[in-house]
């Protein structure tokens, strides 16, 4: 049992993004906004990319990743669970090569090319030279591996990075589920998970009830950052994933939730938190796309949106939140029951309740609700008008539609 409570420790940085407690019982941050310095906003741009806060023990040493990837990590497998590669670390050569075809994409020698480069996003190797030949001596990962991805600009999976930008294409279960220490049972709950979905507490509490991978982008000015308003800054999500999840050495402690993790003898996480949240407030959340909404419409839809919808009650104001005044019972939200039967995740949170969910950019981020269950925002508004009796037309739910769109 003790290996499969580590064994989840793994992709969430956001991420997913996401999850728990008061960072003042770490003295990890500042109540300074360092966003506006460039140095520290560049330091933290790095860390949020580049750095594993010595996260390798856990992916190497006890996961055994790196012989995963040698073995049978190709570019090609890599892409279809979702790692993305970003194009501005290959060199010219290496650009021509996967366009002409000299280079293989089916190849694990590929894969260890690929993170020699640092060009596999939210991935870092340490490659060395071992009888002649490159081999991945070491693996770990980083926040950018569930919260950034890729404009896909040079082929899918391929382009420049979208630092922020929840990664809904990866499959952290199935990537987790390769590992050769673990069980057959153990896999099967990994691979039960799906696409862009993470359970940040299952190593934990041991319940099993994924949740969607969530934005680390337009978070500026919210002091509830994670889905159940655990913490009152970005520092406490950082610290909780870089520590329980990612398995990087430092510790984090939630009296709330009894949780109590101390990894390593040293501390590679905690004077790093105020130059990552610095950074992680100038993601601004993306515009919508040219064209992507029927103006018109949008406007009746803001209309209903403050009006009949009832939707500015709770998503109000410019950050179209109310998670800095109050959190909301799950009586009050449509998104439970959780799908397929798993327990309510509020009630395994600290605060037992649910933040409103900031909705700039929420175009982006398909599908909705903190367990996914909403596939399209039409599903979104739908569930409100039913479970709460809005009364909407279904023009109306169309033009509600269009608004949220144009966020």
């Amino acid at each position: 049992m003790a290996s499969s409570v580590r064994i989840a420790r793994i992709a969430a940085a956001s991420v997913a993004l996401a999850a728990l407690a008061a960072c003042s019982h770490h003295g990890s941050s500042s109540s300074d906004d360092l966003s506006q310095d460039p140095a520290t906003v560049e330091k933290g741009k790095q860390i949020f990319r580049f750095d594993t806060f010595g996260d390798e023990t856990f992916w190497t040493d006890t996961l055994r990743m790196n012989q995963v990837v040698m073995s049978a990590v190709d570019p090609t497998t890599a892409l279809s669970v979702g790692l993305k590669v970003d194009s501005e670390a290959l060199p010219p050569a290496v650009v021509q090569g996967i366009q002409n075809g000299s280079i293989s994409l089916t190849s694990p020698d590929t894969t260890v090319a690929l993170l020699k480069l640092n060009a596999v996003v939210g991935l870092k190797g340490t490659v060395e030279p071992v009888g002649g030949k490159d081999t991945l001596t070491h693996l770990g990962i980083t926040c950018a591996l569930c919260h950034s991805t890729v404009d896909n600009s040079f082929a899918p999976g391929i382009g420049k990075r979208l630092d922020g930008w929840p990664n809904r294409d990866l499959n952290p279960g199935a990537i987790i589920a390769l590992s050769p220490v673990l069980t057959d049972a153990q896999k099967a709950v990994y691979n039960s998970w799906g696409k862009g979905k993470y359970d940040p507490r299952f190593n934990l509490d041991g319940k099993n009830g994924p949740q969607v991978i969530p934005p680390a982008y337009g978070l500026a000015g919210i002091h509830k950052i994670t889905v159940t308003g655990d913490g009152d800054e970005i520092a406490y999500w950082n610290r909780y994933v870089a520590v329980t999840q990612m398995g990087g050495h430092g510790s984090f402690s939630e009296p709330r939730t009894g949780v109590n993790v101390v990894n390593g003898t040293d501390d590679q996480v905690s004077e790093k938190l105020p130059a990552l949240q610095a950074y992680q407030l100038t993601l601004a959340a993306p515009t919508p796309p040219a064209g992507s909404f029927d103006a018109a419409a949008a406007a009746r839809g803001k209309a209903l949106f403050s009006g009949q919808a009832k939707c500015a009650s709770c998503h109000a104001g410019d950050l179209f939140t109310d998670a800095n005044e109050r959190l909301h019972s799950p009586t009050e939200v449509v998104s439970e029951p959780e799908p397929n039967g798993a327990p309510s995740y509020a009630a395994r949170s600290a605060t037992k309740q649910y933040r409103t969910a900031p909705l700039k950019g929420v175009w982006q981020h398909a599908p909705y609700f903190h367990n996914g269950s909403a596939a399209t925002l039409e599903d979104v508004v739908k569930a409100y008008n039913v479970r709460q009796s809005l009364g909407l037309s279904s023009a109306d739910v169309a033009d509600l539609v269009q608004y949220l769109k144009s966020l």
